[in-house]
């Protein structure tokens, strides 16, 4: 890992140990989302007398294992399943190239089929197609 660590890191032995604010920094985060992660025991730290301290493969572990939209499941399946066709709006909108607004309101005015699940809206594939050919591709009407 080429990270440049600050004065706030500790080698004990061959293990090296961080402190919040190193480990924010590192996560490119606040000190608070980290405090948090710990409070709510998703990230592992050690008290000593007044600061709290983590190992950098905990800190590794947090971030690969911290929570992501595309990993979010309903009814047991996969949300946003992109290998069968499903896509958030945000990857929709990224895969048309458009600000997310525009997907929201082609679904809002129905030029734009998507599905409520859960929080979450779902696009299929062939509907993003579908809009992209038939709204976004469209040759203008010279009159």
């Amino acid at each position: 890992m080429d990270t440049v660590w600050g004065q706030n890191q500790a080698e004990k032995g061959s293990e090296k140990i961080v402190s919040i604010t190193e480990a924010a920094r590192i996560n490119n985060v606040t000190r608070q989302a980290i405090y948090v992660a710990i409070k709510q025991k998703k990230l592992k730290a050690t008290k000593d007398s007044t600061r709290w301290t983590i190992h950098l493969d905990d800190l590794e572990e947090y971030r690969n294992n911290k929570y992501s939209r595309t990993k979010s499941i309903y009814d047991g399946e996969l949300l946003f399943d992109n290998r069968k066709g499903y896509y958030s709006v945000g990857q929709a909108a990224k895969f048309l190239n458009v600000p997310a607004q525009k997907i929201y309101y082609a679904t809002r005015v129905g030029l734009l089929k998507a599905i409520r699940k859960g929080a979450a809206w779902v696009i299929h594939i062939d509907d993003l197609k579908g809009y992209q050919e038939n709204y976004l591709n469209r040759k203008p009407k010279v009159g």
